[in-house]
């Protein structure tokens, strides 16, 4: 295995990533659409590579970060396609949210061209990553799992495998933010009821975040949710959000699973986005909950 280390996607997320990879040790071939993002990381060792091919070599780790299946798919299947790049050999971790179906042809393209795919999607956001604090789901080929193993290690304070089927760890992130996304439109509903009856939102949900609903998402979207903080500030912006939820839809569908839950939440990102809160953490979608009660100050 080729020991510089490709790394795609350096957003408010792949950044800190890359840094921690750089900071155990690994070298890194770096890219980003957007090269000024990539200087920090220059700085501190990274070979800042002229094409997201330019960080691929055969029997090598491309690890990618990136938005959407689009974004993926153009990497793996594009004219310099990483598939063949990282051939033979090579492994690419796909670290990003993307449909289990994207995971399933993708990877399938992978074994084609003489590669390995793996799903390795992360539960935090940009501040855990900082701390290396991310919960880090994979599947795929074992075999192509114990080799990376010391990569996610150095980026995470926990790995989940869940098997062999190469879109399994898709699916089980996108499960999880539907539920946090299900768990913000709750308490969004339940900090409208208690303000309109009088009852302080903050007091709430600092209330349930230490007793009944004492874990992360809880305690720190609803202390946002209560004080109506959405900056998008090193978060979670809005259209992501819409992105997952309907990722959840499209494979729930596949499947013949009923998800109402998840539709109402997709109207919810929806009404969010013509309100004109694009920019906004996708925690935003509780104030359209505000709004139905009549609370619009």
């Amino acid at each position: 295995m080729n020991n510089e280390i490709g790394f795609i996607g350096i957003g408010a997320m792949g950044l800190p990533m890359a840094a921690n990879l750089l900071a155990a040790g690994h070298q890194l071939a770096v890219w980003n659409r957007t090269a000024s993002k990539a200087e920090t990381l220059v700085t501190k060792g990274a070979r800042l590579a002229k094409t997201a091919a330019d960080t691929a070599n055969p029997g090598g780790v491309v690890i990618t970060m990136v938005a959407d299946d689009a974004a993926l798919e153009e990497l793996v299947l594009g004219e310099e396609s990483l598939a063949t790049k990282i051939a033979p050999g090579g492994i690419h971790l796909s670290m990003g949210t993307v449909a289990p179906a994207t995971t399933r042809r993708l990877a399938e393209a992978h074994g084609a061209a003489g590669s390995t795919m793996l799903a390795a999607p992360v539960f935090g956001r940009p501040d855990a990553a900082a701390a290396k604090r991310l919960w880090i789901c994979i599947s795929g080929l074992a075999a192509a799992k114990s080799q990376i193993r010391p990569l996610l290690d150095a980026m995470g304070q926990g790995v989940f495998d869940f098997g062999e089927t190469a879109e399994a760890a898709s699916v089980a992130k996108i499960s999880g933010n539907f539920l946090i996304a299900a768990a913000m439109e709750a308490m969004a509903e339940a900090f409208a009821m208690a303000e309109k009856n009088g009852v302080d939102r903050s007091e709430l949900a600092a209330m349930l975040g230490r007793t009944l609903f004492s874990c992360p998402v809880y305690q720190g979207y609803g202390a946002a949710i209560a004080e109506r903080r959405h900056t998008s500030a090193a978060g979670f912006r809005l259209p992501l959000g819409l992105k997952d939820v309907e990722l959840v839809l499209r494979t729930a569908r596949e499947a013949n699973v009923p998800m109402p839950t998840a539709s109402l939440l997709r109207d919810r990102f929806l009404h969010a986005l013509a309100m004109g809160r694009a920019d906004l953490d996708w925690s935003a979608i509780a104030l359209g909950a505000r709004e139905d009660a009549g609370l619009v100050s």
